[in-house]
């Protein structure tokens, strides 16, 4: 390739990148409200019976969320004290939620403008004190959690408040918001449903139904078939809908079987039959009656067949749009114009960030033996002509930026297949990890000189060892890139969130402009080749330079066999296996250069540590998700410290106690949560405020890849580890960032 189509190639790229800048940098300012939502009470008489109702009125376009809030959000929660002693009361069915679309295709399910929540009042608490809370998330171009609290008493359950009431409902209002209620239908005749296993995928299942002789009605679009309640360890996905030629439509629901991340652990039955049933509730869109209907229906067992005759079927069908990108506009005429407005004016500010991060992974450790080895190539050219030089650092920009297209490809592709992936995602991979030993152990040994690249016509290319090329550069831009996943910083996390959470567009932007960071020192020394200046001359200093890299890269490679231990759980005989092939490996090269010429034994020792690299890859991975502990867990536990495995649960546990909780998202790979153990979280002081606060101490491991804990970070803003987060004796949970401090925790739990 000459210099020139390279540099067209790479300008090509710069001038995408750019263009989503400039283009994505307008629109308009959107103000966040000083009262994104207003708080009130009131009573309502039905017939004999009195029903407390809470008022929400939320600012215009913003949202808060249903009890299943969708793909992310919170549910508003509530407490009542009454006569000063906490009280749980009779709920009614919340109302009908509006289905949203938000920024990144995320799936939602909440409310806009005003709404009520009702309760039942006991007969004996008509006169009587109150207390009473509400908190909620609400939403818009940023998510804001709120809260509420009132008092005042009940005379003859008419309300009175302590302070003004922040808006009013009349009466006829409430009684139209309680008669709109959804009610439960007993007898849905045009709906059947079929749980079934999801083909040979473990802990998946799939809801099956349809819709038949609806007498030529049309579903409402903007609404799901069925919205389903929450309900553990049932995780639905999101309802995919199909049409035939007859108007009769099929759906699907994808779902999660969570129990293995249950305490006690419910695992999936392998023969298809719950223990005990599961009654699950949906809120149904009757295109009969028009209106939303609660139906149930107990599940006693799934088909372990069903799936792949249902999906062979669906392909058969006319898929029918519900994404609600173009409907949205019917209920919420500015919701997602002014989301994306929003996004298109702060994209501009996440770029920088991007950038930044990239920058400033050149410094990280995980990256430095690569940037080093390229540095080293800088030297080797520094006599060569400016379009030569040029030309390597174009190569080396080329092979960073060509790697973040592809984990951008491969991001988008596992989102549309539904899976959770997040930064640093292919170091979950024990596969991924063995080939990153494999190439960083050969790049070693040629730094050590036991071998040089060559191509298949030859030793030379263009007057140049193949190790020291362009294709040399190109692989030093691959290598540098992967690995710097594991390295993160708070810039480069800020805008990865607000990727992982946009559009496939948006990725593709923040992954150049991260790329273009991380390339950045290599393209100003390219177009600049006068900055080459302040290193020194080569010598024969360089070739002790090339065997301490070598040596970077062998701690590295003790590094990448340590987290590869972990995802294979410690087991022994692949480690064995592993340590037998690198030293054959090893010795393959070395027996070519100080032994023999043989090609046959060569070529012996070549198959021996390739068939043992080969055998481990068939090895049978052993199942973590039974262990209470994982490898992470152990080690942490033997330092001084008792940490516990997270769950939600638990966290909800320790809340609802009142107790203080110190939250880890760690994992085995995460080089910037190596740094904050062992300058904070592995210290004497941090010990010692864990002892005198009472802290119990929770870890959420991510080395293995773990859908649960991925779909908890994303909800909460992030898509990679580090996440540290703390609850207070309130039970609030504070969330720390990825960089901590010891006073930083110690406010916080206060």
């Amino acid at each position: 390739m000459g210099t020139s189509k390279l540099q067209l190639i790479v300008a090509l790229l710069l001038t995408l990148t750019f263009s989503t800048w400039v283009s994505a940098s307008g629109g308009g300012e959107d103000k966040i409200p000083d009262i994104p939502v207003k708080f009130a009470i009131s009573t309502l008489k039905v017939e004999d019976n009195y029903y407390l109702a809470l008022n929400y009125e939320n600012f215009p376009h913003w949202h808060t969320y249903w009890k299943n809030p969708g793909d992310a959000g919170l549910p508003l929660k509530f407490d009542f004290q009454i006569d000063n002693k906490k009280e749980s009361l009779t709920e009614l069915e919340w109302p009908t939620p509006k289905k949203y679309i938000e920024e990144g295709d995320m799936l939602a399910f909440g409310y806009e403008k005003q709404y009520s929540i009702f309760f039942k009042l006991p007969k004996n608490f008509s006169n009587s004190t109150f207390k009473i809370d509400s908190n909620w998330l609400v939403c818009k171009h940023i998510c804001i959690p709120g809260k509420a609290h009132v008092e005042g008493s009940f005379n003859d359950f008419k309300v009175n408040l302590s302070t003004p009431a922040s808006f009013e409902v009349s009466e006829d209002q409430l009684k139209e918001r309680f008669e709109n209620l959804p009610r439960e239908n007993s007898n849905a005749p045009h709906l059947d449903l079929v749980l079934a296993k999801d083909g040979k995928e473990d802990n998946k299942l799939v809801l099956y139904y349809n819709l038949s002789s609806l007498e030529n009605k049309e579903i409402d679009i903007a609404k799901n078939i069925l919205t389903p309640f929450p309900h553990e360890p049932f995780n639905f996905i999101r309802e995919k809908v199909f049409k035939d030629k007859k108007g009769n439509y099929y759906a699907k629901y994808n779902i999660e079987w969570d129990g293995e991340y249950m305490e006690p652990e419910i695992p999936l039955p392998k023969d298809g039959k719950f223990k005990t049933p599961y009654e699950l509730r949906f809120l149904f869109a009757n295109p009969t009656s028009g209106q939303s209907e609660i139906i149930k229906h107990s599940f006693h067992s799934f088909s372990l067949t069903a799936s792949e005759n249902f999906n062979k079927f669906t392909e058969l069908l006319t898929p029918v749009e519900t994404n609600l990108r173009n409907n949205l506009k019917d209920s919420s005429p500015t919701t997602l114009d002014t989301t994306k407005a929003s996004a298109n004016e702060s994209i501009f500010f996440y770029l920088l960030l991007a950038f930044v991060g990239g920058l400033i992974l050149n410094f990280m450790p995980c990256v430095l033996p690569v940037i080093s080895i390229k540095l080293f190539g800088l030297i080797q050219h520094r006599s060569e002509s400016k379009s030569r030089i040029l030309k390597h650092n174009l190569s080396y920009t080329l092979g960073i930026l060509t790697t973040f297209i592809m984990l951008t490809v491969a991001i988008i592709a596992l989102k549309s297949a539904g899976e959770q992936v997040g930064w640093g995602f292919q170091l979950q991979s024990p596969v991924f990890v063995l080939a990153m030993i494999v190439v960083l152990f050969v790049f070693a040994l040629n730094l050590f000189g036991l071998f040089e690249f060559r191509t298949p016509g030859g030793s030379k290319l263009g007057g140049l060892e193949t190790n020291e090329s362009f294709f040399g550069d190109f692989s030093s831009g691959v290598l540098a890139t992967i690995l710097s996943t594991p390295c993160s910083a708070p810039f480069l996390g800020t805008a990865l969130t607000f990727a992982f959470t946009s559009s496939n567009f948006t990725i593709l932007a923040i992954f150049l402009f991260v790329g273009l960071g991380l390339a950045f020192p290599f393209l100003i020394t390219g177009f600049f080749p006068a900055t080459i200046s302040f290193l020194p001359k080569p010598g024969m200093w360089m070739e002790n330079l090339k065997k301490f890299l070598g040596l970077t890269l062998l701690l590295t490679i003790i590094w990448l066999i340590d987290v590869f231990s972990s995802l294979t759980d410690h087991m022994a005989g692949v480690m064995i296996k592993l340590n037998t092939a690198l030293l054959l490996c090893f010795f393959a090269f070395y027996l070519a250069k100080k032994i023999t010429k043989s090609k046959l034994w060569i070529a012996v020792f070549h198959i021996l540590y390739i068939a043992l690299f080969a055998n481990i890859l068939m090895t049978p991975k052993s199942d973590i998700s039974n262990k209470s502990q994982s490898a992470l867990l152990q080690e942490k536990n033997a330092k001084g410290l008792q940490w516990e495995k997270w769950s939600e649960d638990k966290m909800k546990q320790y809340a609802g106690e009142g107790k203080k909780v110190f939250i880890d998202f760690t994992a085995k790979w995460c080089f910037t949560c190596k740094v904050n153990e062992r300058l904070v979280i592995e210290t004497s002081a941090f010990k010692k405020l864990v002892d005198e606060k009472n802290v119990q101490l929770l870890l959420a491991d991510w080395t293995k890849r773990d859908e649960v804990i991925g779909s908890w970070l994303k909800k909460n803003g992030y898509v990679g580890v580090p996440a540290y987060f703390v609850i207070n004796s309130k039970g609030e949970l504070i969330d720390l960032g990825e960089t901590i401090s010891i006073s930083e925790i110690s406010e916080s739990l206060n």
